[in-house]
């Protein structure tokens, strides 16, 4: 698409509406913490809310390729900043609304963004986050680094009763009773607008002032096709985050493609990715992809369980989703509670099923095609990575043969490949490092600020090939199978094992909700095998249990395979995006208490419990 000119924003908002004559379809379904909660918008309303908002930008002195970092609860807002910026030609980049004031500041820093968009505060099931609180810390940390961010643009979410029907209120944020405690720990949950917050005139800037009125007409900025669209930042093994770059042309066309073909799209679909935008999966499969397909999309703020076990199955009916996306690890969540919750609401209007983010063990998988879409819904298992874009290996609803945990095949034009350690191609049933043959239109560009990293990260281990970083299994009938990170396995008296295919033998004993199995010195075979099982409600962690796991596991993979340690671990330390860090798993195994950076864990009071419950070991 070298030469090429165009915007997306133009593609999925302004075609749609004036071109395919959807303006008065419904865009989004927003379905808010409380399930009294719920507004729509179509892609008219849509499309006049992003005009105005790039007109802001533009009078904020926004312009094409200056980078703007936006700090969000899911809410129809952050499509609409995301949006604008791609208008006007302005790289967004998303920092997922969860993480910490250093972890902001970081990303604010790296990619020098000049305007910050944010929220006063959002609930998060009973916890209140108080957004505007952590912003300040973050702004606070970027002047002591001799770094300063021109203007923070603030949406009043919680106050939004505040703002007069006859026009936005010009009262600056008022000082109310004390805030409960940030960290969830308050008895009475406080009304939306009691939030305390600092307001600094000269910086912060109040959301509705500015759009109030801004005009509803804004020229597109013509991009060429491989200028950046976004920057959305991913851990890396130094432990400094990547900011991925993607850009315009490909990335809006791979997307759109995958949405159509992965999901089989049709025009009357309701589709449900339950993603944050924060994250690749919430770009690419909640906003640029839907979009420029002119889907209607759920877009969701709160928990799969808050206020109550069957949430999900609750919204499913209430909007007749027929496409529906999540995560292994939610799955794993709802699974523990049973079919009941699942059986109360009928879930008729589903028709496909999709999983991302993680492989999925076959029981997992087993529950989901059974229980949830009543063995009715094909699933598609879906691989893919921030820095690939889209989909990579993924079977077609109705037209692929599926196997429980298995990616499938590749999408169109991509052509992977497993290698051994040297390098050489494998041919047929093999196992070994995923790469990637040639490029597809979504893969990235460039990490931002330093293409070398990029180079060394990707593409100079193997040269010639895209490296995922995963190793992978080629079965005799040609499925992939992702046996998780090239560090998550393990060397065991020279065999190597996949942590994934360990714990995915864990979780077919009844009793066991979740595992997570990392390496272990050993003093004769290297490493051994230290297992942390979450079990389902209403069961008990025995000795007899220990046994029962140890034979399973022999059972299904072989006696290399037996664990020398299973602990029991009420819960797991996991990133906020539901990722389990075993590196910090690897370290209570080793009973060292230097974890590092812990910003991005979701729940420190698991920390102490897994020390507590650690088991002896021999080294």
């Amino acid at each position: 698409m070298k030469g090429g000119v165009t915007n997306v924003c133009y593609n999925v908002l302004d075609r749609n509406v004036h071109e395919k004559k959807f303006g008065d379809k419904v865009a989004f379904y927003w379905e808010g913490n409380e399930p009294g909660e719920s507004i729509s918008v179509t892609y008219s309303e849509l499309l006049k809310k992003v005009c105005q908002f790039a007109n802001v930008l533009r009078g904020q002195g926004v312009r094409k390729g200056d980078r703007v970092s936006i700090y969000m609860p899911m809410v129809i807002e952050l499509v609409v900043a995301m949006l604008a910026c791609a208008r006007i030609g302005a790289v967004h980049s998303i920092v997922f609304a969860g993480f910490s004031a250093e972890s902001l500041c970081e990303r604010i820093l790296d990619s020098g963004c000049s305007l910050l968009i944010t929220a006063d505060g959002f609930f998060r099931g009973d916890k209140l986050i108080n957004l505007k609180y952590i912003v300040d810390e973050a702004l606070k940390k970027c002047t002591e680094k001799q770094y300063s961010v021109r203007k923070c643009i603030v949406l009043k979410h919680l106050g939004r009763d505040e703002i007069h029907k006859d026009g936005p209120s010009k009262i600056s944020p008022p000082c109310k009773r004390q805030c409960p405690d940030l960290q969830g720990k308050t008895q009475e949950k406080p009304k939306r607008s009691h939030l305390q917050m600092k307001w600094n005139p000269a910086v912060d800037i109040w959301w509705h002032d500015l759009v109030k009125d801004a005009s509803s007409e804004c020229e597109p900025e013509w991009c060429d096709s491989e200028d950046e669209l976004f920057i959305l930042y991913t851990s890396g093994s130094t432990g400094k985050p990547k900011g991925v770059v993607h850009t315009v042309g490909g990335y809006m066309i791979y997307t759109a493609t995958t949405f159509k073909y992965v999901f089989d799209y049709h025009h009357d679909d309701v589709y449900w990715c339950t993603a944050d935008i924060g994250w690749i999966t919430g770009h690419s499969y909640l906003t640029y992809g839907p979009l420029a397909n002119g889907a209607t999309s759920v877009l969701f703020e709160g928990l799969p369980i808050y206020p109550d076990i069957s949430r999900m199955w609750q919204i499913i009916d209430k909007y007749n989703v027929s496409k529906f996306y999540t995560a292994p690890t939610a799955i794993r969540l709802l699974m523990k509670y049973g079919e009941e919750p699942v059986r109360r609401y009928s879930r008729k209007s589903l028709k496909v099923l999709g999983t991302v983010g993680e492989p999925i063990n076959p029981e997992a998988w087993l529950w989901y095609y059974n229980v949830v879409g009543e063995k009715r819904c094909p699933i598609v298992d879906t691989f893919w990575q921030t820095e690939t874009g889209g989909q990579v290996l993924t079977p077609l609803p109705g037209a692929t043969t599926t196997k429980p945990g298995s990616a499938t095949f590749p999408f169109f034009g991509v052509i992977p490949a497993i290698l051994d350690e040297s390098g050489e191609e494998l041919e047929g049933e093999a196992e070994g490092y995923l790469v990637f043959k040639q490029p597809w239109p979504a893969l990235m560009r460039t990490v931002y600020g330093n293409h070398e990293r990029f180079e060394t990260t990707y593409f100079r281990k193997f040269p010639g090939y895209y490296v995922t970083g995963d190793g992978c299994r080629r079965d005799k009938d040609g499925y992939y199978w992702i046996t998780g990170r090239i560090d998550d396995m393990l060397n065991v008296s020279g065999h190597l094992l996949s942590t994934a295919e360990v714990e995915s033998a864990l979780v077919e004993h009844p009793s066991v909700a979740e595992a997570a199995v990392v390496s272990h010195p050993h003093p004769v075979k290297g490493e051994c095998l230290y297992c942390f099982v979450t079990l389902r409600d209403g069961h008990q962690f025995s000795s007899t249990l220990t046994d029962q796991l140890k034979k399973l596991v022999r059972e299904k993979i072989g006696p290399i395979a037996t664990p020398d340690y299973i602990q029991n671990a009420p819960g797991l330390p996991k990133t906020r995006s539901g990722k389990i860090m075993r590196r910090v798993l690897r370290k209570i195994a080793k009973n060292d208490e230097e974890l590092g950076d812990i910003s991005t864990l979701a729940d420190s009071n698991v920390i102490h419990q897994l020390f507590a419950n650690r088991c002896k070991t021999l080294q």
